[in-house]
């Protein structure tokens, strides 16, 4: 009883999913992602052990049509499941049963598939898919947010709103970006705030973190603080120049 994106944004070599519902804490079973793999949600009567049956597909180079193929197959509650899945490639498929409740589908493109259920009509996806395609200039987590606040605007779970996430991992083994609303009655407007806070001192001590090209990351707290000052006080500036919002 969700809708839902899964993307791959080959320039920043991330993979993403971003789900929203009327349901409590979306993000601890739908969103499966991996870095350099791929990523999938898994919805409806959701059945979680796809997430990390799918994950070790992907990792094996499974394209994803079979990937979503031998889920299904070995599910005899297929038809009450949704599922779709972007692989290393950019392949998306998916698979929504015949007992999923209406409305429900999916629309795939390369790089993303959008997939929902219990929705107001098929305009939840079609524009969600609309603006996502529209906003390839911004960064992946904005054209998340602002895709899913379109689904939101054109009906959304047609039961109300409860949760949503945003899962984005681009490169190691921790993501980039991991943010749950779990129970909250207007959670996309919760998960911009989550994510606006995070663009904040949580974004500038990331590039301080760990990774398989330093290991050891930065330690030095002179130049860690220095750098978040640098961060914050760009961030000021920035809001407060005038801005224009385009459709």
């Amino acid at each position: 009883m969700t809708w839902s994106i899964v993307a791959r944004d080959p320039e920043a070599g991330a993979f993403a999913v971003a789900v929203t519902t009327r349901a409590f804490a979306v993000g601890a079973r739908c969103p499966f992602v991996e870095s350099g793999i791929g990523a999938l949600s898994t919805q409806a009567l959701s059945n979680p052990l796809y997430g990390r049956r799918g994950l070790a597909l992907l990792r094996e180079a499974v394209p994803a049509p079979d990937v979503v193929r031998l889920l299904t197959d070995a599910d005899p509650g297929r038809e009450h499941r949704q599922v779709h899945v972007v692989d290393r490639d950019g392949t998306t498929a998916a698979w929504t049963g015949a007992q999923c409740i209406p409305w429900c589908g999916q629309v795939t493109a390369p790089d993303v598939s959008i997939a929902g259920n219990m929705l107001a009509g098929p305009d939840v996806i079609a524009e969600t898919m609309r603006v996502y395609q529209s906003r390839r200039k911004v960064p992946l987590a904005e054209r998340l947010l602002l895709a899913l606040e379109a689904g939101q605007v054109a009906g959304g779970d047609k039961r109300g709103r409860q949760s949503a996430a945003l899962v984005i991992f681009a490169g190691e083994e921790y993501a980039q970006l991991d943010l749950r609303v779990d129970d909250h009655p207007d959670p996309l407007v919760e998960l911009r705030r989550l994510y606006q806070v995070a663009q904040g001192r949580p974004a500038a001590m990331r590039q301080f973190t760990p990774t398989r090209a330093n290991p050891a990351g930065v330690t030095d707290w002179a130049v860690i603080e220095a750098a978040v000052t640098k961060h914050l006080e760009a961030r000021e500036t920035a809001g407060r120049r005038p801005r224009t919002r385009t459709r």
